[in-house]
């Protein structure tokens, strides 16, 4: 297992040892020993399961409140997605700043997004199944979102705007700006 620091505070690439031959591969996807080993002692409570049956399905950015706020660790079980956070926490040294990265079915990587993150992923190929855990429940009042077009983030999609698939509720979400935010660095 190898886990790789990223331009962003606190958030981490995970590599799982992948082992191939003829007939595919096998992978631990999480083994709490191994993240114990290497420093990442979170207790996920829950696995969440989406389908994006087409190209362009953009889904984000999503995050909930504290008291509920969540940890997340995202892997594309297939297909291939290019996921997308942003760092929303107040007093942050990467406050406002996004970074992407792609997760697909072929290079078995997972994102670690701590808590104070907004999170969107878009689907590059068909039929992306996305996995992730969590370490707080859903909850609906704590349920938020930024606009994933918001012009002062400038968020480089890898495809046009007008290709993309959104739900109503993902057009609605208020700019950084506008959000009443009650993240801060080191207070969640």
């Amino acid at each position: 297992m190898k886990v790789l620091d990223t331009k962003l505070q606190d958030v981490k690439i995970i590599e799982m040892d992948v082992f191939g031959d003829h007939r595919g591969f096998f992978t631990e996807s999480y083994t709490k020993e191994k993240f114990l080993e290497n420093g990442i002692d979170i207790n996920f409570i829950q696995d969440n399961h989406s389908l994006s049956v087409e190209p362009g399905v953009l889904r984000g950015m999503h995050f909930q409140t504290p008291e509920k706020a969540q940890t997340k660790l995202i892997r594309a079980t297939t297909g291939v997605i290019y996921d997308v956070i942003v760092d929303i926490r107040e007093d942050s040294p990467t406050y406002g700043q996004w970074e992407g990265y792609v997760l697909s079915e072929f290079n078995h990587r997972q994102l670690l997004v701590p808590k104070g993150f907004a999170h969107a992923f878009v689907t590059l190929t068909p039929n992306c199944n996305v996995q992730y855990k969590v370490d707080e429940y859903y909850s609906k009042e704590h349920d938020g979102g930024i606009a994933f077009d918001d012009p002062t983030l400038n968020i480089q999609w890898p495809m046009p705007m007008d290709k993309l698939v959104l739900s109503e509720k993902d057009t609605k979400h208020p700019t950084l700006a506008e959000f009443d935010n009650p993240f801060v660095y080191g207070e969640i």
